[in-house]
């Protein structure tokens, strides 16, 4: 999955397959999570966000079952 960078303090580039419904996150340390069945909604909400660290612990690491990669 091609992943874009983002502007963010922890999060280096977000990637979204919208046919699977995965999110895939890079940290700066390097780490990957990938995250799963996650609605285009909440992505383009993510991508939206004023703070995407805040987003994700607030919206997405606790609502999706995830892997890291």
């Amino acid at each position: 999955m091609e992943r874009e960078p983002v502007v963010s303090s922890n999060i280096a580039s977000i990637g979204y397959d919208d046919v699977n419904c995965i999110l895939e996150i890079e940290f700066v340390n390097g780490s990957v999570y990938i995250y799963f069945d996650v609605p285009e909604q909440v992505y383009r909400d993510f991508r939206a966000s004023g703070s995407l660290g805040s987003f994700l612990n607030a919206q997405i690491r606790s609502r999706f079952r995830y892997q890291r990669a």
